[in-house]
């Protein structure tokens, strides 16, 4: 017996209870690690399946299907003289469990539940499953009828136990268990486990690859040993995407590492580890061995198989792996154009449709499909035979094979620009020459003539006709007249997206992008079904500043130089008409009352660190003491929450959006909170107002450094900047959950003290916009 054992993890690419493929990648992987050396095999969790089957997970066909998927694979002659585990469901006794099998040469060893449910951010593993909750214990599983059939074996253990092979032992986590505060790992390595494994289902967050290497690292650091991470990679069918990374880790250093995007379907990730190094860094850990000499016995289930071979000894085992993270500009460029692939490759559709408008946010969802095409030529150059049979089902041409990014671009995107009386040249431009760069296959349409027509129909039943605020419209009529534009570019967005490939002589149709951003969703400045309705959209979790610097990645790294300019101008909607010399009169900052950096705070606050408004409140003063007074802040906040509250119904209807931001707003099943809110907050603004009261004495006004009342910074507020400065959503708002500017301040509104500023610094607010409490009014006429 030797010393030396050679083990693999796996990424899989699986999708949603597509058992012929998921079966074909788990035996791809199974027969890839064993022609590289690998005497055992384990992958991610509920493989066999898919993880996000989600309320399937209640239907007993998935759980018959599962079996029936687990025998074929069982009984395939790949798995012949290896050791192999695989993630599938099973049913217990009438309760459903998340659970790893391990098997040997066509006879099962153990079914190990999961002990910890996750139900967090995305997860809802308990709607589904149970954790198992008999420590160290096993019991008897009688196998279904298909199973003993085929292989004579009637029962199983099934519980939390161990496998010993005559060389080393095994034991499991799965997923959660390694995030767990009372993770298994450690009862299990004082057990004498050699080899934790943790098949996992960790979907991509920006900036969060680093915690579970952390994890993995600290893991078996801590406990000693190897730690043996399987993730999955990819859209199985969800809103997420899963981050890939699987790893191996000796003794608190990676040995092995899977990539994190890669629009390959099976990855294998192989080390070879010597177990006296695990045996030598255990017994010099004192405290551990004292505590090992009393640690709970686990069952150990036998398996008569030696992983090492007698004659390793010039058989290296793996040094450490030194590696760096991907920067979140990686993350956005590869991440969410991997999702679009898998996305595009399994909805049977032919390509996108991008309404292009040159803005940041559009010009964001071309650049990452550019992104996709080019990971898509690399993949075909590499040999990836099942990416260029999908690029071609996808074009519908059997002899097509993609070597170019831009002239592959040109025949999956069509970008389209859709100008109206109100859009600029510039907007126009920049549009067109990122187009140009990427290769799109770029149109540009008017919309007056359908704005026009529906206008015509209002004022036939009507007999009035809306006009802009600058023209001597009121509120609702500018509004109004705003959203017509956005929502008949949904509705055009749709019906080139059906026939654009009709005129192209290609059969199919187009999937629709939405380039909405996370914050503005958080914020809700958009309108109900105007073109950030779509299918599917790249960027709905992902904030402008973090867009910004992406484009800013793109620019330098595909020499999309037209990127400079769209970085530089200052969003707008284009929706109100422009000034008499071609300026815009609009811009979204000063529509939102609030600049995108204090978005983002705002919406870490308020998700991230589960603040209210009150707590919100209290958290800012201190943030942005060196800025603003108190007051300055409670009107800050006052004011995104009521934009919050009254827009929230939007998120009801918001394009599925991979996640990739932890404040995400998505009503689907990441943010759970109310769409209806009284808008006022009269309990919590009264909290914030008390506080106030307790704060004035340490801002009293200083006689020799007056600060600027912030009466002087905002615009005078008569009839004429009335019709420019306004604090509604008027780019993407809907009538029903419209505020409108009244310039007359109320009796409940919040004075601004001149305070002596000393040392102020930038702090991410934006100054313009303070003062706009009680000058807004509800539908109703309530002032807020």
């Amino acid at each position: 017996m030797g010393r030396k054992i050679t083990v693999a993890v796996t990424t899989l690419n699986q999708w949603a209870l597509d058992f012929e493929g998921n079966m074909a990648r788990i035996l791809q992987s199974i027969l890839e690690a064993k022609d590289m050396g690998a005497s055992y095999r384990t992958g991610p969790e509920l493989e066999v399946c898919g993880y996000s089957c989600e309320d399937h997970f209640r239907e007993p066909d998935t759980f018959l299907h599962s079996w029936e998927t687990f025998l074929e694979i069982m009984m395939s002659p790949f798995c012949a003289n290896m050791l192999v585990d695989v993630g599938m469901p099973v049913m217990h006794q009438n309760v459903a469990y998340n659970c790893r099998i391990a098997f040997f040469n066509r006879k099962l060893l153990l079914i190990r539940p999961k002990m910890a449910m996750c139900d967090d951010g995305n997860y809802r593993e308990s709607r589904w499953f149970t954790a198992w909750t008999k420590a160290q214990k096993t019991e008897e599983y009688l196998l279904p009828h298909l199973i003993k059939e085929h292989t004579g074996q009637e029962t199983v253990p099934f519980g939390d136990a161990i496998i010993a092979t005559p060389d080393t032992c095994i034991g499991y986590e799965i997923c959660e268990e390694l995030w767990n505060v009372r993770s298994k790992h450690i009862e299990m390595s004082l057990s004498g486990v050699e080899i934790i494994v943790n098949g996992s289902g960790s979907y991509m967050e920006l900036r969060k690859a680093h915690i579970t290497n952390d994890l993995i690292c600290n893991a078996s650091f801590k406990a000693g040993g190897a730690y043996l991470f399987s993730n999955l990679r990819g859209c199985d069918g969800q809103r997420v995407y899963f981050n890939g990374c699987s790893a191996i880790a000796l003794n608190g250093e990676v040995l092995a590492r899977g990539r994190q995007f890669a629009l390959q379907d099976v990855e294998v990730t192989l080390a070879t580890i010597d177990l006296e190094e695990i045996r030598a860094y255990r017994v010099s850990l004192r405290s551990r061995c004292s505590s090992a000499a009393g640690a709970v016995d686990y069952p150990r289930i036998r398996c008569d198989f030696e992983m090492s071979t007698h004659n390793d000894i010039f058989k290296a085992a793996t040094p450490t792996l030194h590696f760096t993270y991907s920067s979140p500009e990686e993350e956005i460029e590869l991440g969410p154009a991997c999702w679009l692939w898998d996305y595009l490759r399994r909805s049977g559709q032919g390509g996108f449709f991008l309404p292009l408008s040159g803005g940041v946010d559009s010009s964001s969802s071309a650049t990452i499909v550019y992104s996709m095409c080019r990971q898509i030529v690399q993949a075909v150059q590499h040999g990836d035979a099942q990416v260029l049979y999908d690029i071609r089902k996808i074009l519908a041409d059997s002899d097509y094979t993609p070597i170019n990014a831009a002239a592959l671009c040109n025949r999956l995107l069509v970008t389209c620009y859709m100008g109206s009386v109100n859009s600029s040249k510039e907007t126009r431009r920049r549009a067109a020459q990122l187009a140009n760069q990427i290769g799109s296959y770029h149109i540009e349409i008017s919309i007056d003539l359908a704005v026009n027509a529906l206008l015509g129909i209002f004022n036939a039943v009507t007999g009035l006709t809306p006009v802009f605020r600058t023209q001597g419209g009121c509120a609702r009529q500018n509004l109004a007249l705003q959203n017509i534009q956005s929502r008949i570019r949904m509705v055009l967005a749709y019906i080139f997206a059906q026939l654009m490939l009709w005129v192209r002589n290609r059969p199919g149709g187009l999937l629709v992008l939405g380039s909405s951003n996370v914050d503005e969703s958080l914020r809700g400045y958009l309108t109900k079904y105007d073109c950030s309705s779509a299918d599917i959209n790249p960027i709905g979790g992902i904030s402008k500043t973090d867009l910004l610097r992406f484009l800013s990645y793109a620019k330098k790294k595909y020499n999309l130089t037209a990127l400079e300019s769209i970085i530089d101008a200052p969003p707008t909607a284009e929706l109100e008409p422009l000034l008499e010399n071609g300026q815009l009169l609009q811009t979204d900052e000063e529509d939102m009352g609030m600049s995108y950096s204090e978005l983002s705070e705002y919406g870490r606050l308020r998700k991230q660190y589960f603040c209210g408004p009150y707590s919100m409140f209290c958290r800012l003063v201190s943030t942005w003491k060196s800025d603003l007074t108190p007051k300055e802040v409670a009107e800050k906040v006052k004011h995104f929450f009521r934009c919050y509250a009254i827009n929230r119904h939007k998120m009801t209807v918001l394009t599925p959006s991979v996640h990739a931001e932890i404040y995400s707003p998505d009503d689907n099943r990441f943010d759970h909170r109310p769409f209806l809110y009284r808008a006022n907050w009269s309990w919590q603004f009264k909290a914030i107002d008390d506080e106030i009261d307790k704060l004035q004495s340490a801002y009293a006004p200083s006689s020799t450094q007056i600060r600027p009342n912030s009466d002087d910074l905002v615009p005078s507020l008569d009839t004429s900047t009335q019709q420019s400065f306004h604090m509604d959503d008027s780019k993407h708002s809907s009538p029903m959950s419209s505020a409108s500017f009244d310039g007359v301040s109320t009796a409940g509104q919040l004075p601004i003290d001149n305070v002596e500023m000393q040392g102020a610094k930038p702090s991410g607010f934006s100054k313009v916009h303070v003062n706009v409490l009680g000058k807004l009014k509800d539908r109703t006429g309530i002032p807020v």
